[in-house]
């Protein structure tokens, strides 16, 4: 036990620590998070559905990475072609912050402009800004390695990375998650917006610190660059002219461009390896493709179980805790045990502990005495470790069969056929909210205009958890990922 729970610590290398802080920066994005979703219900005019399918548009420029990776593998600014994109997309995050701040303090400077057209821009150049240091953060994982070691030993250190790189995301949650939730219960939205400013400060002081073994840029693959830039312009014109089923064209675009350019970048591999890299795709997609309830979940907590803030910020704290001890403690399992079996098991283990919050709505605890919070708590306790989990060993597969020099190519379009099985994601849980419409309650000028309305969300929770257990269960047992994996 003990040489479990050291594991990490002697994995830990002093070259780590540059990198690392760049993903709690990101990790620290969730900072806001309870303070933006208590006044987007509170100050704007935005349905569930619409805030779903604004979450669909927001994994767009995740989808479009390939664009971002192109950079950071083949174009050097300013004497280079990785550190320079981390400082791009500070400035962005900062700029998206600053423009939030306007619109949450009713600044005269931003009054001309709606609220929620404030804030999905906001969003958008967030995420943007996000997406960049992202790409870059993810090629670095494999340029801080002991290059002089053995093939088995630098795919064992690759694991070990995206570990500790998870749980640095996890340390960021925890501390900053429950920091400001508190916050936001005690100060105004505005001045939380504010303090946030100091994330992208945190990746910069990361990136101007890191070293990174020597690589020289590669040619510009012209395809992958140019066809990115004629997706995004798709994307663009397609969204800015609200065309009919536009999310829907741009995903079953964006899918056929991204395999386009994954089959592109692994033609020159060997067929066996070429088959479970398809294998995995499948495996990465399917699972990360499952619906979700939708914003009306958090909204039936905070109006009839009676959340606030500061819960919220509980909930998160003992999250991003349990979620870092449960990634510290399984981080030798993670790299040496079969990843297809652990998904099954992560998979069984989440709809187990999907139970209780169907079991509140149906009253259960009050029949057996208990109070809502307290069922919320010890949840979220328990679940809070896995979907890190599954992210590492889905980190992992990438990982591992990244080709030498073209790694920030491959990142990219891997993560951005991760995103679009987000996008997929997002697109269920639309189309089942426009099946069982969930309403929070919304008065202007003190009058109900919009009465709150919670009766389908039991149908809605049940078709969510059934689907996202038997789906990727199925998948997985068909379609093992596990480079080592029997042939079918």
């Amino acid at each position: 036990m003990l040489d479990i729970l050291l594991t990490p610590i002697r994995a830990l290398r002093v070259r780590y620590l540059p990198l690392l802080l760049i993903y709690f920066a990101y990790g620290s994005s969730v900072f806001v998070g309870i303070a933006k979703d208590f006044w987007v219900k509170k100050e704007l005019a935005l349905s569930a559905e619409d805030l779903v399918a604004l979450g669909v548009w927001l994994t767009v420029p995740w989808t479009i990475k390939m664009i971002f990776g192109q950079l950071v593998d083949s174009v050097t600014l300013f004497g280079s072609n990785r550190k320079v994109y981390v400082f791009i997309g500070a400035i962005l995050i900062a700029l998206s912050t600053i423009l939030l701040i306007g619109i949450v303090g009713e600044h005269t400077w931003i009054a001309g402009y709606s609220k929620e057209s404030v804030y999905i821009f906001a969003s958008v150049v967030g995420v943007v800004g996000f997406v960049m240091q992202d790409v870059v953060a993810d090629t670095m994982t494999t340029e801080v390695v002991d290059s002089s070691q053995s093939e088995e030993e630098i795919k064992k250190e690759l694991a070990t990375i995206q570990v500790l790189s998870r749980l640095s995301l996890g340390l960021a949650i925890f501390v900053m998650g429950w920091l400001g939730g508190e916050l936001a219960d005690i100060y105004d939205y505005e001045t939380v917006f504010k303090l946030s400013l100091f994330i992208p400060l945190l990746s910069i002081a990361g990136v101007l610190v890191v070293k990174l073994n020597p690589v020289a840029p590669t040619p510009l693959n012209k395809q992958v660059l140019f066809g990115g830039m004629l997706f995004a312009l798709f994307v663009i014109v397609i969204g800015y002219n609200d065309v009919p089923y536009s999310q829907e064209i741009v995903f079953a675009v964006s899918l056929g461009v991204v395999l386009y350019l994954l089959n592109t970048l692994i033609q020159d591999l060997d067929a066996k390896t070429i088959k479970h890299i398809k294998m995995a795709m499948i495996v990465i997609f399917v699972y990360r493709a499952m619906p979700s309830v939708g914003p009306a979940l958090q909204w039936w907590e905070i109006d009839v179980l009676g959340f606030d803030e500061s819960f919220f910020a509980k909930l998160s704290m003992i999250g991003g805790g349990i979620a870092l001890a449960g990634m510290w403690v399984s981080a030798k399992f993670i790299v040496d045990k079969s990843i297809g079996k652990v998904l099954i098991f992560l998979t069984v283990i989440s709809t187990i502990l999907s139970l209780p919050i169907l079991a509140m709505y149906y009253h259960l605890h009050t029949y057996l005495g208990i109070d809502a919070r307290t069922v919320a708590l010890v949840d979220t306790a328990l679940a809070s470790p896995f979907d890190y989990i599954a992210g590492v060993l889905m980190l992992t597969l990438v990982a591992i069969y990244a080709p030498e020099g073209k790694k920030g190519t491959w990142f990219a379009l891997m993560a951005s056929l991760m995103n679009i099985a987000l996008s997929a994601s997002g697109l269920l849980s639309k189309y089942l909210n426009k099946i069982f419409v969930l309403t929070r309650e919304i008065k202007e000028k003190g009058v109900v205009v919009t009465p709150a309305n919670y009766d389908d969300l039991g149908m809605l929770l049940w078709i969510v958890i059934g689907v996202g257990f038997v789906v990727p269960i199925v998948t997985i047992w068909m379609f093992n990922p596990d480079p080592g994996s029997k042939e079918r």
